[in-house]
């Protein structure tokens, strides 16, 4: 472990990761907990779905250019652009909980996740390159309990501060929901400016791959992703494994969606801070 945190930029990369993940699943938060309030049975079992399929579309469509900026380009250098792109994203964010815009603000979260979609790939990209081959594991090790940790942050403290924010209430409008809790947008355009901040830390390991070329039309006809489907499928650890993460994450993901609605209409609990640290249990048992 001494000889991770001695490596130039690594504390700076693991709290890039901390705050990236924080700051996603505060905005996921306030939305849900929006929803929590303003809507209860099969609608909001809905919206809460669609919230989480908006978190995860876009990693599904755009991780063939997504891939390709991170091999083309400098890992740190597309984590700073993302960064950037953060602080843009979230001062909409702020914008909309000021005005009451829930719809604009819902769609956001697609928008957010957009730049998360991108930064991914770079980040753990950049694990190998930083920390070499041989700590390779132990750099994975870090990154996936710092992001664990991240979760489970984002969702205790925006949810404690947005049951603070809107003073226990049982029911309210998602436009005046998110007018009360919208000084929580400033916390997310923090986090955004200290993440890009400590982007401009990364050192820069790799120059521009001038041979990487993105072959659009490939990308377009779905040329791109029929060879890339044969490359995972030519490997049965790879496709298995794929398989079986889908498998856990989809059942997990339905149970997830369905408990807050089941908390309201059965044990009739209507705290978002109880009922998202009940659920936050499913990240210490993973």
């Amino acid at each position: 472990m001494k000889d991770l945190l001695k490596i130039q930029g690594f504390l700076a990369f693991i709290s890039v990761a901390f705050i990236n993940a924080f700051v996603d699943l505060g905005h996921k938060i306030i939305i849900q907990n929006t929803l929590f309030k303003a809507y209860d049975g099969d609608t909001q079992v809905l919206l809460t779905a669609i919230v989480n399929g908006l978190i995860l579309l876009p990693f599904i469509l755009l991780f063939t250019p997504a891939g390709f900026l991170a091999d083309k380009y400098p890992k740190n250098r597309v984590m700073r652009f993302s960064a950037w792109g953060a602080v843009g994203i979230t001062l909409m964010i702020t914008a909309c909980y000021y005005l009451g815009l829930f719809i604009p603000a819902f769609a956001l979260t697609f928008v957010l996740a957009l730049q998360s979609a991108f930064y991914s790939p770079a980040k753990y990209g950049f694990i190998k390159e930083l920390v070499g081959a041989n700590n390779l594991s132990e750099g994975n090790g870090w990154i996936q309990a710092v992001t664990m940790v991240a979760i489970l942050s984002g969702i205790t403290v925006f949810s404690l501060l947005f049951e603070i924010r809107l003073d226990g209430a049982e029911q309210m409008a998602p436009s005046e929901a998110l007018l009360r809790c919208a000084p929580l947008g400033w916390l997310l355009v923090a986090g955004a400016l200290v993440e890009l901040w400590l982007t401009y830390k990364l050192p820069q390991l790799h120059p521009v791959d001038e041979n990487v070329r993105f072959d659009r039309s490939a990308y377009l006809q779905g040329k791109t992703l029929s060879r890339n489907l044969r490359l995972i499928t030519s490997k049965k650890p790879i496709w298995l494994g794929i398989i079986g993460l889908a498998l856990f994450w989809s059942f997990s993901q339905v149970m997830l969606a369905v408990f807050p609605a089941f908390s309201e209409s059965h044990l009739g609990q209507h705290n978002t801070f109880v009922i998202q640290g009940v659920m936050a249990l499913a990240g210490v048992g993973i």
